[in-house]
């Protein structure tokens, strides 16, 4: 199992403060664009960025930003997977 996670100890958002990642209760844009475009920046020079995208998407993670992608991108993402394999066939009909 802890090979299954060796990944996150390699990540470049290791020890940095979640609220990078995180939007804070109430938080409103312009402020959240800020933060989730500075969260992106350390996903996008991160060495497991797409382990970390992986893991998030298999978990359906809601929140926050994982492997470059915020939550209306993994939302949008895991939407279309859903209609690809028939999973969101009661939502459509």
């Amino acid at each position: 199992m802890d090979d299954e996670w060796q990944w996150q100890r390699l990540g470049s958002c290791r020890g940095m403060d979640s609220a990078v990642f995180f939007h804070p209760d109430g938080e409103r844009n312009p402020s959240r664009s800020r933060r989730t475009e500075k969260a992106k920046q350390v996903c996008h020079s991160c060495p497991v960025m797409n382990e970390c995208r992986r893991f998030a998407l298999a978990s359906r993670e809601p929140f926050g930003v994982w492997g470059g992608l915020g939550e209306s991108e993994r939302r949008a993402i895991l939407e279309r997977q859903d209609l690809t394999d028939g999973r969101g066939m009661a939502a459509a009909g």
